[in-house]
């Protein structure tokens, strides 16, 4: 009888150490910075993604989303992840120029032509250069938006027309172009572009179509160039302290939501939502919506591939390989089918 409850007893144990969460586990509350209006479509599907979090541990990872920059501005959020202001904070890597050479790869000039697919190919390059790059937080996943365009008060058609204007940029990488091309960056984050432009500080802005309308900014502008110039490359990024505190069943649940799965179920509304920007944008009666002629785009990408030498010698002087990493990217772009 004692060597059968001994049997039974220790077979409980072992059902209890696969458990992915248990009572024994201590309850972890973690604060999620974003820095987009409750608004914006990451903002829900943010939520959404930290329920599950939460019901997958069975209550004992407790997630508070905070939107509108609450807890720090846009441009401190790797910062105040690698800090611990935030346990996890979405991050613009392209706010602070230099910083990431190995990201920036994924915001040159016309090398996306799909959110979503772009966001599966750049989220698993990304992982294999994550932890070199950035390696005080932990990488949950990479992304990018669908492609944005040039928006503004000018009607901008090579790249010569924006000598002497001045550039709201999206990132760091569309910022050098535009000085290239003779303009004048204006500094200012997405919250902040609207108010830019109204008070005459910049002329003209690289955004995606949908966000135009989340923050009001097409009310400011007349024009917009529809072809895929950009895209910007976001990080979610955790706190490393608050992820090895983690027992590690819970370690386990944050890594399954971390998945290229993951990345797609928790941006591709946005992509949706900008995507469906570029029709609504044409709507608009005093607006005008251009395309470009071959010649003029033919002019666009030969006058940015500089940006592409310069990329190289940032990674170069980081102490990467520039060719490697332009290969890996480019085969998971052609992986996922996610190139123009």
């Amino acid at each position: 009888m004692r060597k059968a409850l001994l049997a039974l007893l220790m077979a409980g144990c072992a059902g209890l150490a696969m458990t992915p969460a248990t009572a024994q586990d201590k309850t972890v509350n973690l604060k999620v910075s974003l820095w987009v209006p409750p608004a914006h479509p990451l903002v829900p599907a943010t939520i959404a993604w930290a329920k599950d979090i939460e019901k997958a541990s069975g209550g004992t990872i407790k997630l508070t989303v905070f939107p509108s920059q609450q807890l720090g501005k846009a441009f401190d959020h790797y910062d105040m992840a690698r800090d611990g202001i935030a346990d996890i904070t979405y991050v613009n890597p392209g706010y602070q120029p230099g910083r990431f050479p190995i990201a920036a790869a994924g915001q040159l000039p016309f090398v996306f032509s799909d959110g979503k697919k772009g966001t599966l190919a750049l989220n698993e390059w990304y992982h294999k250069y994550a932890p070199t790059e950035m390696k005080d937080t932990k990488l949950c996943f990479a992304f990018i938006h669908d492609p944005g365009a040039l928006f503004g008060k000018k009607k901008v058609l090579v790249p010569e027309d924006l000598k002497g204007l001045k550039v709201r940029p999206a990132q760091s990488t569309i910022g050098e172009m535009v000085k290239m091309f003779g303009g004048t960056n204006v500094q200012a984050s997405a919250p902040e572009a609207r108010d830019a432009i109204e008070r005459g500080v910049a002329d003209e802005i690289t955004f995606p179509w949908g966000s135009m309308f989340l923050f009001g900014i097409e009310k400011a502008i007349k024009y917009a160039m529809d072809v895929p110039l950009y895209t910007t490359v976001f990080t979610y990024n955790m706190n490393l302290k608050s992820y090895d505190a983690m027992s590690p069943a819970q370690k386990k649940i944050i890594d399954d939501h971390c998945t290229p799965e993951w990345a797609s179920k928790v941006t591709d509304p946005w992509s949706e939502f900008e995507f469906n920007g570029r029709a609504k944008m044409k709507a608009l009666p005093d607006h005008e919506v251009y395309t470009l002629t071959p010649e003029q785009l033919a002019q666009w990408k030969a006058a940015a591939k500089p940006l592409q030498e310069s990329w190289a010698a940032d990674v170069k002087k980081a102490g990467g390989d520039p060719v490697a990493i332009e290969a890996d990217l480019q085969a998971a772009i052609k992986k996922f089918g996610a190139g123009l």
